[in-house]
């Protein structure tokens, strides 16, 4: 079968691999690196990598051959944990975090997620739509190709609904693919201070379903920290969720360990968030339910915290991690996925290949799209991230700079040298 794309003399490329299930522990050192790489692209996905001169019987008539010289190519990169909709910013914060005050403490004074949900239940879809497509768009231009996105800054079904139908809609606009989450679970609304359960039991008896029923989105995320919401409604609403056939993910042990990673562990969510908190013991009990760790370095650089969470821990104990953003307004406001990657290294100590292997395919097991990216495997979709590097190390240790060249979506040409195509 000859390629309609044959992508060719990459100095390298990276090729993870795929053993059916996330890579756990260990497997996260390894995986195929080709010298003088080529890439073959049919109808939109991988038809062939190798190394060397590509054979004869993937060339025919009307293939595109390109050369890449001194470049790299990886899967498309995955961020697969984003609070990508929300209305104003709060940069008004700044000078506050600046003075140690604790994030906490903003989020009792009716700052932090609170002030985002005022602005983002006064924005309209339009407004939304159009400041969510652009911070896609930065995305992009980093070399991600697909992003998870959550709801949580509405607090109340309309808003909620309102900023889960802006993913459902870019999803079919913009060249990034987009997985959903819905995450009404982010704070406790003000309407409701001091009634925490009563705002769950709303939630599940007349937002999920409504979810389901719209199939707004395919997860379902709660924020299990002091202040917010303890593990035993944690406990409660991701029960009711998968009861209705929701994958749960869950935010534990950002700033204090009470038990999200139990509650992870027993109804074996796909992933638990953050985790900069996170016990020996919970580490363990995430790794024997093959939780995957979703590790956000830039959360803790930008709460000028550190506290980074025990990656080297992790995998000596056997999890599955991924490095992703967090990109929201007010703990990390940033859409710069390399940078996180290369946190990853300076201040997490994980390697290239483990920081590579993070973003493409544990990341498409953590987004439930392992069968379609994270890998160059044959008949997976041709997202292909280029950069202006000689080797995979390089990205990596030359820090704070979007090394992107080019990036292909379902082997469409997307970003060329720094603008969007």
């Amino acid at each position: 079968m000859t390629a309609d794309l044959l992508l060719t003399h990459f100095n390298q490329v990276f090729c993870p691999n795929d053993l059916g299930h996330p890579l756990f522990g260990a497997e996260m050192k390894e995986a195929r690196v080709l010298e003088d790489g080529y890439i073959a692209v049919k109808d939109g996905k991988i038809l062939a990598v190798g190394s060397g001169e590509p054979d004869a019987s993937l060339i025919g008539p009307d293939t595109k051959i390109q050369s890449y010289e001194g470049k790299i190519a990886t899967p498309g990169l995955i961020d697969c944990h984003t609070h990508l909709v929300y209305g104003g910013s709060r940069e008004h914060e700044f000078a506050k975090k600046l003075a140690g005050v604790p994030y906490l403490e903003i989020l009792a004074q009716g700052g932090g997620i609170l002030s985002t949900v005022r602005a983002t239940r006064e924005a309209s879809f339009e407004n939304l739509y159009d400041k969510s497509k652009k911070l896609l768009d930065y995305m992009l231009l980093h070399g991600v190709t697909t992003v998870e996105a959550k709801s949580g800054y509405g607090l109340d079904w309309e808003t909620e609904k309102r900023q889960l139908d802006v993913v459902g809609a870019l999803d079919r606009d913009h060249e990034i693919d987009l997985v959903s989450t819905f995450m009404a679970a982010h704070a406790v609304p003000p309407e409701y201070k001091g009634r925490s359960q009563e705002y769950l039991e709303l939630i599940v008896e007349e937002m999920l379903p409504r979810v389901k029923e719209e199939n707004l989105a395919e997860f379902c995320d709660i924020f299990c920290e002091k202040g917010v919401f303890t593990a035993d409604e944690s406990r409660y609403l991701l029960s009711k969720a998968k009861e209705m056939g929701f994958k749960l993910r869950i935010h534990a042990d950002e700033i204090e360990s009470i038990g999200g990673v139990d509650v992870a562990a027993e109804l074996g969510a796909t992933s638990a968030e953050h985790l900069m908190m996170a016990t020996d013991d919970g580490i363990r009990k995430m790794a024997e339910a093959k939780v995957i760790g979703n590790l956000l370095p830039a959360t803790t650089f930008s709460l000028m915290e550190d506290t980074y969470a025990p990656a080297r821990k992790m995998l000596e104990a056997g999890m599955a991690i991924t490095l992703t953003t967090d990109s929201n307004p007010g703990s990390c406001p940033t859409a710069n996925l390399q940078f996180v990657m290369q946190l990853g290294c300076f201040m997490m100590r994980l390697t290239p290949v483990e920081v590579l292997n993070a973003v493409t395919i544990n990341a498409a097991y953590s987004v439930n799209r392992q069968d379609r990216i994270g890998s160059f495997d044959t008949g997976k979709q041709a997202d292909i991230t280029i950069l202006d590097a000689k080797n995979i190390d390089y990205p990596l240790y030359f820090f704070a700079t979007n090394l992107t060249h080019q990036v292909y979506k379902a082997g469409k040409l997307v970003v060329d040298q720094g603008r969007i195509v």
